[in-house]
């Protein structure tokens, strides 16, 4: 018997329609009709309930007058439940039947292929940007389009939130005019909307974008983000991100003769990320060394004074100010030497410096591991694990004894090679 009855029109009756089938006992029933028509299956066949209460059985018995039987099996013919319906004046057909029961009842194949149809119009228009062919640009489009961002806000209803933030990025001004614009200004000419910038899911897609552009994690705090901005030529407080560095000698007015006479005095010095942008400076460096804590800046610049090596600190997770710099280092021709912490997020550090500064680890390898866990006062490794391809030992050694060393313990040994460094220079 067909599921629906052309012969006489007959509208649906929900009072009916909930005591034939609205029972807590029949919602397994209605369930999987409800999922055979979403999925475009055929609802004219049998549906079985393995282990099946007696209370089941009988409101199944109820509904197609029948014994309700002691097997804990039950098989329901739709056709037969259509029927009852129809015989009822309760619905003209299962369809009717179920959206009374649940509302309306979704076809997802054609939900999936509207999917598909918008994620893929999002993902063309994204990569239609003039500023496709630059490799951190690529890296974002890619990054979101395989890691849910853009399913998920498509879902949420915001897919044209990603054509804005493309539209954003195409919109920023040269990094060579720091403060030229402002972020509401920024925001009403992509969005109409000057807070659009501010809040919701805007901000965190293009501030991803510029942290691939700079070379730096994505933002965990309002002063990294600050100093995206600022990088990409909004307004804002240019001095907040700052660099720190000994013995670095560079080109260019003013910038180049500050650390020029500050090089000249063995004397550290802090570059912030204003002066960069406003003075580019070309590295006259043939070597850079870079470490994580400034205590072993400070203890260079007393023990080797002038005649250290080039030093950069990071001071922990690259600032948008030393990722400048470096990036001006490695343009300048400088070969770029990279010691971190031997933690797991020292290890992140350093296969992003060898990626994107083509950076050489410095004592970064397992024996350097294992002579630095010999010694006292060791800490416990926190955190997601990660691993070192220039040197797959080290990330195995690291797991196997589930403890690290930050940088400060061992000054000694980094100190000895920039020492040596110095005099062979």
């Amino acid at each position: 018997m067909s599921t629906s009855v052309p012969a006489r029109q007959m509208s649906v009756d929900p009072a009916k329609v909930q005591r034939m089938l609205g029972s807590p006992e029949l919602s397994w029933l209605v369930d999987r009709i409800r999922g055979r028509l979403e999925r475009g299956e055929p609802i004219d066949g049998t549906l079985t309930l393995v282990g099946a209460t007696p209370s089941q059985r009988r409101a199944a018995a109820r509904l197609l007058g029948r014994h309700p039987g002691r097997s804990t099996t039950l098989s329901i013919s739709l056709p037969a439940v259509a029927a009852e319906l129809w015989r009822a004046a309760a619905a003209p057909n299962l369809i009717s039947a179920v959206e009374a029961l649940g509302g309306p009842v979704r076809n997802l194949a054609a939900e999936r292929a509207a999917g598909l149809q918008q994620w893929g119009d999002v993902l063309s228009e994204v990569r239609a940007s003039p500023l496709a062919n630059q490799p951190w640009y690529a890296e974002w489009v890619d990054t979101i389009s395989r890691d849910g961002t853009m399913t998920r806000l498509l879902r949420q209803g915001h897919g044209d939130v990603i054509g804005q933030a493309a539209a954003v990025l195409d919109r920023l001004p040269s990094t060579t005019e720091p403060g030229s614009t402002d972020l509401p200004t920024l925001a009403a000419a992509v969005t109409g909307n000057e807070h659009a910038l501010a809040d919701g899911p805007l901000p965190g897609l293009v501030l991803h974008a510029l942290a691939l552009r700079e070379g730096v994690g994505i933002p965990d705090s309002s002063e990294t983000e600050q100093a995206l901005w600022i990088a990409a030529g909004v307004a804002g407080d240019d001095v907040a991100s700052q660099v720190l560095v000994l013995n670095l000698r560079a080109k260019g007015e003013p910038v180049g003769r500050w650390l020029n006479e500050a090089a000249g005095g063995g004397q550290p010095f802090r570059l912030t990320l204003r002066q960069l942008l406003a003075a580019p400076v070309q590295l006259a460096e043939p070597d850079v060394y870079v470490c994580s804590s400034s205590a072993l800046v400070m203890a260079a610049a007393d023990e080797l004074g002038a005649s250290c090596p080039p030093l950069i600190c990071t001071e922990g997770d690259t600032s948008v100010a030393c990722a400048r710099l470096l990036q001006a280092a490695v343009a300048s021709g400088s070969s770029v030497h990279w010691h971190s912490d031997f933690s797991w997020a020292g290890l992140r550090r350093t296969q992003l410096a060898i990626k994107r500064l083509r950076a050489q680890p410095w004592r970064m390898s397992v024996s350097a591991y294992q002579a630095a866990i010999t010694g006292p006062a060791i800490d416990p490794l926190r955190g997601r694990t990660e691993s070192s391809p220039w040197d797959p030992r080290l990330a195995e050694m690291m797991r196997l004894t589930g403890r690290g060393v930050h940088e400060e313990r061992l000054i000694s040994g980094l100190l000895d090679d920039l020492a040596a460094q110095g005099h062979s220079a």
